[in-house]
């Protein structure tokens, strides 16, 4: 994909929906554009987190391992959606396994070029720290209604 595609391409994801264009042009020079296949395995806990993702099509699941119980789903990430943001929490190691469910098409940030993007201009960092933590919300929510979901009582029992 050309760069000026990919600008244009990757101004359409809801992450980086009204940034500035010149940040956008940062966020481009660390992205390359990846499909993975049904089954594949974008990364796995305890790795080194290199890469964050905008996710386009497609949808991924995100694992734990829970001993006997083996991998449990936690949630699936959809397309508009990302994953990875333990590239930014040292000390850079995935907490989770994403696998995709079916084909998918993102945009894998480079971690590294992107701390150091932010680290050199502050506002482009705080930019991006404001989305993320949008996105760290969200996940809080849906794993509170997890939780909530998980110990509640079945219907007609006392509390």
């Amino acid at each position: 994909m050309q760069p000026e595609n990919l600008m244009e391409v990757l101004s359409k994801h809801p992450f980086v929906g009204g940034l500035d264009s010149k940040y956008l042009q940062t966020i481009v020079g660390c992205a390359q554009n990846l499909t993975f296949r049904e089954g594949d395995v974008l990364f796995q806990e305890g790795e080194f987190a290199s890469k964050f993702y905008l996710i386009r099509s497609g949808r991924v699941a995100l694992e734990i391992h829970a001993g006997k119980r083996g991998g449990m789903r936690i949630q699936t990430v959809e397309a508009g959606g990302v994953l990875g943001w333990s590239f930014l929490v040292s000390p850079f190691h995935w907490h989770f396994d994403a696998v995709a469910v079916e084909n998918v098409h993102a945009f894998a940030l480079d971690g590294k070029c992107l701390r150091s993007k932010c680290e050199t201009d502050h506002e482009f960092g705080y930019e991006i720290l404001k989305r993320l933590t949008e996105v760290l919300e969200s996940r809080l929510q849906a794993t509170r209604l997890q939780l909530i979901d998980f110990y509640a009582k079945p219907k007609g029992e006392e509390v």
